[in-house]
């Protein structure tokens, strides 16, 4: 059975959000599909461009949260 990929279904697979068998269909649909394999890189080279987000805070922020954290505790103690 041939399934036709969309490119949400490709953004899933570059982001490996995809079950275990459903990597497998569409690792071997890049590999017979010129056009889908086109797509592919074309959304891959794109998610390579994106700039790395860092998810940490800085000392600083945490820091500042901590301290007002506890004002409000202090004026209700």
């Amino acid at each position: 059975m041939t399934q036709a990929y969309t490119e949400n279904k490709l953004i899933q697979f570059i982001y490996g959000e995809c079950d275990i068998l459903e990597r497998l269909e569409i690792k071997d649909a890049i590999e017979n599909d010129t056009f889908l394999k086109d797509s592919y890189l074309s959304l891959l080279d794109a998610y390579r461009m994106f700039p790395k987000v860092k998810f940490s805070p800085s000392s600083k922020t945490i820091d500042n949260v901590l301290k007002y954290s506890i004002k409000p505790c202090e004026a209700e103690c």
